[in-house]
């Protein structure tokens, strides 16, 4: 049985134990949801057409870059050595905190853990970092703990 809660955010996070994940549903999606649920998919498809066409048409630019610049990722990693690093393990082999370790997080689905990065895991000690790194951040801290994270000195 899926368990959901409001954060205080306006997104609500349904975790799903079959699939050992956590979805995140802000706002406008559980709206989108509920109308194609009350009114048909065709409304539906249409209420979404509505919500990004003046995205498309408007010529502004919505999302943050996937990559981090170079003093940005030096950032991240300093961050993650220092900072995650302190419950993680400094070698990020665990501590307080699970492993990070390219075999540890190998099957674990990315969005689950950029999810838990950014919102943290409530009753635990791991905190949400979303104030301090935006979602692209996030996904490419993952991309690179699942490759072995890098140390400063190689940036």
């Amino acid at each position: 049985m899926p368990t959901s809660r409001l954060w205080l955010n306006g997104s609500w996070r349904i975790k799903l134990p079959e699939f050992d994940a956590i979805v995140v549903l802000h706002p406008w999606e559980v709206a989108v949801r509920v109308l194609g649920a009350l009114c048909g998919r065709r409304l539906q498809l249409s209420l979404i057409g509505l919500l990004v066409s003046p995205l498309l048409f408007n010529g502004v630019a919505c999302a943050a870059p996937a990559t981090p610049d170079a003093s940005r990722r030096v950032e991240l990693i300093r961050m993650v050595r220092n900072d995650c690093g302190s419950c993680h393990g400094i070698r990020l082999t665990g501590g307080l905190g699970l492993s990070l370790t390219p075999d540890a997080l190998r099957e674990k689905p990315d969005s689950a853990l950029v999810a838990t990065i950014l919102y943290g895991r409530p009753g635990t000690p791991m905190p949400p970092w979303q104030g301090f790194m935006s979602e692209p951040e996030a996904e490419w801290i993952v991309e690179n703990l699942k490759l072995g994270f890098p140390n400063v000195e190689s940036h």
